[in-house]
Formats: C-alpha cells, structure tokens, sequence
C-alpha cells in the first residue's frame, strides 16, 4: 500500500479522513497475512474483525484446576513492593496507609467473667518511608486473622501490631478495632430490664518507638437546659403558667489512654463511670412509672454543655486506670436550630490544634 507524505501542518479534514479509512478497509480485503501483521495494532484496530496475525489466541474458560506453587509466584508482579522509580508524585513519607472497615467476629471479656463474640471493624494502618512505593494490605488482614481466634484484649492487638509492623517493615504502626457493646440495664423504677449499646473502639498505637493503649466510648444522655428550667419555674410561679424546659438527646464521646501499668479497666467500668458523672442516660424499656422518674432525674440534675464536660473531667481525674483523656460533648438542641457542643482535654496525647470538620456530625446516634 503506498502512502503519500503530506505536509504536517496540512491537517486532513473529516472527508479525507473517510477516504483514507475506506483506501485501509479495501487494502485488507486483499492483503496477505504478512502483509497485516506488519500493521501497527492501532492502524489494525480501526478495520472491524481485522486482527494482527500474530495476535495470541487467549481462553475465555475458568481454569478449575490450575494451581499455583512457588515458581509461579514468585513470577507474579508486585508492584506495591516496586523500585522508587514506580512512585507517582512526591517521594514523601506517608503517615497512615492500610485498611478501613475489615470485617470478623471478635470474641471479648465481659466483667462477669464470660466471653462475647461481637462483630467488629477494623482499621490498621503503616507508615510508609518516602523511598517505598506502597505496602501489601493483605498482610494486615493475614496478621489479624492469625490471632482472631483467641479472646481479644489489648494483649492479643499488640501481637497482631507486632506481625505486620515486622511483616512490613515500619517505623510507626495503629491498630483499632470499633464494635456495639451490648450491656443490660434495668429502668428506673418498673425493674424492666434491656440491652443499651454502646459504640466502642479500641486504639493501639506505636509511634516513634512509643506504645499507648486508647480507649473511645460514645455515651448517649439527655440534658435538661437549666436556664430553660429555671425559666419554666418561673413562668408557673409568677403567672400560673404551664412551661416546660427543654431537653434533648446529647453524646459524649470519651477517650482515656489506658495506663498500662494499672489493672484492667473494663467496658463496664467506664460506662458505669460515665453514668455517674452524668446520670440522665437515655432509657431502653420505659413504662409510666419510668417515665415520670425520668423526669424527676432531669430535673434533678439540669446540665449546660459546659457542665457536661466538666462532670466527666471530675470522674475520669478520679480513676487511676486513666491517664491522659479528652470529653468531647455535643448537645443536640430541641431549641435551637444548632447544636452545643465542648472539647476539653487533658494531658498531651489528644491536644490538637485542629478539628476535624465533620467531628461533631460524628456524634449523631439514631435509633
């Protein structure tokens, strides 16, 4: 097929374009195999049915019965584990690279003495040298898994931290595991018993060369606003006019760095903590009689958001289990169209001089 050279700023139009695809599709209609398996592969594309000659003869069928040993996979490309040269981007030290959301049944110690299986979310994560292109995020799975038959504790975490801080050759490591803990409660006054759930996470985490334990509780309570009460009370006395105060659903979420030197602080040790600094815990099984003491109970202890924070700061100085801890309190207004909310800390291990953006809309809890 002769080709006639044409000057490169003299671009074709659509027309000749045509014509030249109509000469290409005429020129195979006639051509030997060698002649075609001259062609470019994207000349031969643009000629429907046409393919290069040499162009291998694939199967489209499972193969059931292939096995793979060792030689085969050691032919197999890895490209996480490649040479610098692969790196897109800057050659940076990356933080946090690994796997969110890893889904197994976990089995934990309850304070009475059995054990629970619970189903729970995993999250591990690396860090990465700024010479390494990226890590195998199935050996985190492969190591959690190795240890997930055995009751888990913070013990069992640190064996898992310590396969695929090895496996993968880092510096830095962060193991958490989040899950529904179910604990029952009895109502106020009917002796009416269920189960309130409570989201839990445990935190391990190495950083340079320093482990520490975390904690997370999310605490779910009504506030009563005693400005509104206060108001309310007045409203009856001075005009002998019915008010109510206004209150609303509120979540805590509390997070203590367990120390690791003091006896263990169980889930139900820090609910029961929780319950003390703030007792108007929304209820599970509710009669009459319940509800009115619900009431009472609000009434009895009207919280600002302020007072919140400051209530759980007082027991949690109190335990000798914790150390370092943050109260993050978010009060889900019935009054206004914005929510209250309050960050205290104490000690250096959750000082930030950032929020994260969505954090607070992190604490909604729906039934």
């Amino acid at each position: 097929m002769n080709v006639y050279p044409r000057d490169i700023d003299d671009a074709p139009n659509n027309d000749e374009a045509a014509a030249a695809l109509k000469t290409l599709r005429k020129w195979a209609e006639n051509a030997t195999e060698a002649e075609i398996g001259q062609l470019d592969p994207a000349v031969a594309r643009l000629v429907p049915g046409l393919l290069p000659v040499n162009y291998p003869s694939l199967s489209r069928h499972y193969p059931e019965g292939f096995a793979v040993d060792e030689a085969y996979r050691a032919s197999l490309p890895d490209l996480q584990n490649g040479p610098s040269s692969l790196i897109r981007g800057a050659k940076q030290q990356i933080q946090h690279v690994g796997i969110s959301n890893f889904r197994l049944p976990i089995r934990f110690h309850r304070k009475q003495g059995d054990d629970l299986t619970l189903e729970t979310s995993v999250t591990g994560t690396v860090s990465l040298d700024a010479e390494k292109k990226g890590i195998n995020m199935s050996r985190i799975m492969r190591s959690f898994y190795k240890h997930a038959e055995r009751t888990f504790s913070f013990e069992v975490i640190e064996a898992a931290l310590n396969d695929y801080m090895t496996d993968l050759d880092c510096f830095d490591a962060r193991i958490q595991m989040r899950f529904s803990y179910p604990d029952r409660t009895q109502s106020l006054r009917s002796g009416l018993e269920g189960y309130q759930y409570y989201d839990i996470a445990l935190e391990l985490v190495e950083q340079n060369g320093v482990r520490q334990k975390i904690m997370h509780l999310d605490y779910v309570y009504s506030s009563t606003c005693p400005c509104s009460l206060e108001l309310s009370e007045h409203a009856r006395s001075t005009r002998g006019q019915l008010a109510t105060p206004h209150s609303q659903r509120s979540v805590a979420r509390i997070s203590v760095a367990v120390d690791c030197d003091a006896d263990c602080l169980w889930f139900e040790d820090l609910i029961a903590l929780c319950r003390r600094a703030v007792p108007t815990e929304t209820q599970v099984m509710v009669k009459r009689e319940d509800e009115q003491a619900f009431a009472e109970l609000n009434a009895a202890n009207p919280i600002f958001v302020e007072d919140a924070a400051r209530l759980f700061c007082a027991e949690l100085l109190a335990d000798h289990h914790i150390g370092d801890f943050r109260v993050i309190a978010s009060h889900q207004e019935s009054l206004h169209s914005h929510d209250a909310v309050s960050v205290l800390t104490e000690g250096p291990t959750f000082v930030s001089s950032s929020l994260d953006p969505r954090l607070f809309t992190t604490l909604f809890h729906v039934g």
